[in-house]
């Protein structure tokens, strides 16, 4: 789900409403102007839209808090992130910058030039050098350190930006159509009236302006679809990564206990997939010895940060990466752990595929939970599902299927186990 943030009436989503439709891809509307309240998490989020407003980002106004921490969690999450207007002030503020008013309101059409990063971004690569847009503002922004800047003008030198590699902020409206240039015109007479050609001039404009406008939009819905899984994924984990070892603790002796049952022999490397806060390291890495390698991967930072902070960076070398394309050639290692993990990826099958390709014949894979598949179920209010992946009947095949050799299956009720050896060449 994508959430949309509208902080006035006249300033919805425009064509970034279409490029997302176009795609397909589910929205949600948080109308902040008719008291809505902000989402207080990204749980369920694929991306995050802020709108644009009147109101000032330097100032306090109803929902400026709660969509502050909105954009820190999005960011902290790599949540993919578009603001527009007050949304990218907002953005630039919850990085780390500082919106602060301008030397006046920039209102009408004008011109940007794009930065040198644009030609590589990947929503403004196909964007020309020179681009006329709406603009509609008064104050502007700082930019956090380490922002790119992706379009500037003389008066207003912030127009674009990126923060890392996947929120954008535009203080122009990129969004304007026919409607949008109506709606904020009626909206806001007094201002339009300092643009006396706006309306008469935006049927030419907009034709002008629609082909990058609209390709702008349909990279951005092309981005958070491909991304959706992955994002989700983070969403979820980055905000319970600071608690998860304390919430799950107890747990760690059975994580000890299965990471035996791999049989692994000093020397051997070894790669935890889905490793969260790494409490299987340990135990890994006491099976192949000093000379050994062992390695915790993870789609998560939040989730490594807490492995770091638990000391557990000593046991194994720690990388974010996801466990459906691993960068490890063919080959790579001896033996996979992975807690929790099969159940929650896109395709099962090929993530068994991939992990079999990183791992030498004869390595062994070891899927665990320190919960059975009842307890699990019972624990959510819900019935075994027949498709669970994990399910013996389901499980079996696809092992055989993607290069393993299933050995052992355990569904108890305080544990899940399932061992199997990779099949020869």
């Amino acid at each position: 789900m994508i959430q949309v943030v509208e902080n006035a009436p006249q300033e919805g989503p425009y064509a970034i409403g279409a490029g997302l439709a176009a795609a397909g891809l589910p929205v949600r509307v948080c109308r902040v102007w008719a008291g809505e309240p902000v989402p207080r998490t990204t749980d369920g989020m694929v991306a995050l839209v802020v709108l644009g407003g009147p109101m000032s980002a330097c100032r306090d106004f109803p929902g400026r808090t709660e969509e502050l921490a909105l954009l820190r969690a999005a960011l902290a999450a790599e949540v993919p992130v578009l603001g527009v207007g007050l949304g990218a002030q907002l953005l630039a503020v919850a990085a780390g910058g500082a919106a602060r008013p301008g030397d006046g309101a920039q209102i009408g059409w004008g011109e940007v030039a794009m930065a040198e990063a644009a030609h590589d971004d990947p929503l403004f690569a196909a964007v020309p050098e020179r681009l006329r847009v709406l603009h509609w503002h008064s104050d502007t922004m700082d930019l956090p350190a380490g922002a790119t800047l992706l379009a500037s003008c003389d008066r207003y030198p912030v127009q674009a930006f990126r923060v890392g590699g996947s929120a954008w902020g535009a203080q122009f409206h990129l969004e304007a159509d026919a409607t949008a240039v109506r709606a904020f015109a009626g909206a806001f007479p007094r201002e339009a009236a300092t643009a006396p050609g706006l309306p008469a001039e935006a049927p030419a404009e907009l034709a002008a302006l629609a082909r990058h406008r609209d390709g702008v939009f349909k990279r951005f819905a092309a981005f958070v679809a491909e991304r959706a899984g992955q994002t989700a994924t983070r969403a979820f984990f980055t905000r319970r990564a600071a608690t998860w070892e304390e919430r799950f603790a107890g747990d760690n002796p059975r994580y000890d206990a299965a990471a035996r049952r791999m049989g692994l022999r000093p020397g051997q490397r070894v790669l935890d997939l889905g490793c969260g806060t790494g409490r299987v390291l340990p135990a890994l890495r006491a099976q192949v010895g000093a000379e050994g390698v062992v390695a915790g991967i993870d789609l998560t930072p939040a989730m490594l940060t807490a492995a770091v902070r638990e000391g557990r960076d000593r046991d194994g070398g720690l990388l974010v990466a996801d466990a459906c394309r691993l960068p490890l050639p063919s080959g790579a290692v001896d033996g996979v752990f992975s807690a929790g993990l099969v159940d929650h990826v896109p395709d099962p099958a090929a993530a068994l595929r991939e992990w079999a390709r990183v791992t030498a014949p004869g390595g062994v894979l070891l899927l665990f939970h320190p919960s059975g598949r009842a307890e699990r179920a019972a624990r959510h209010g819900r019935p075994l599902d027949p498709a669970d992946p994990l399910a013996e009947e389901n499980l079996r095949p696809v092992l055989r299927t993607s290069g393993w050799d299933p050995v052992c299956y355990e569904d108890a009720r305080r544990h899940f186990l399932a061992r199997a050896v990779r099949l020869g060449g």
